[in-house]
């Protein structure tokens, strides 16, 4: 896998928790927001901002799989997917503990093993 490569998806990583971030924002904001649910969805701009996000990423993801193959751009996404419990806990201050490290070891341990397996085959 090109340098190049390995930096997109690590940035489609990154993209995925600040994603979620957007749309936990957006789950804080509703709850402050009244009046009819659709009125609260087209004027909470945190989750107009969370949907314009994933839509850029969704662009990113297909730019990346035009380059490199899903099976291996995936793993990237499965260590963004373990950043999300580490920014609630850093940003909206929810609970976390040492079971969160071990899972986190573990799928890092995998992931590991695929890009080992990949430099193998290639």
């Amino acid at each position: 896998m090109k340098l190049a490569d390995m930096a997109l998806c690590a940035g489609f990583s990154l993209a995925l928790p600040i994603g979620q971030t957007l749309f936990k924002f957006a789950a804080v904001n509703n709850a402050r927001l009244s009046g009819p649910l659709v009125m609260r969805l087209i004027t909470n701009v945190p989750l107009i901002g969370a949907f314009a996000w994933y839509g850029l990423t969704a662009l990113f993801w297909f730019y990346i799989l035009t380059r490199v193959p899903l099976s291996l751009a995936y793993a990237f996404s499965i260590v963004g997917s373990g950043l999300v419990p580490l920014v609630a806990w850093l940003v909206f201050k929810e609970p976390l503990d040492w079971r969160f490290a071990v899972g986190y070891l573990l799928m890092l341990a995998g992931f590991a093993v695929i890009m080992q397996g990949q430099r193998a085959l290639g």
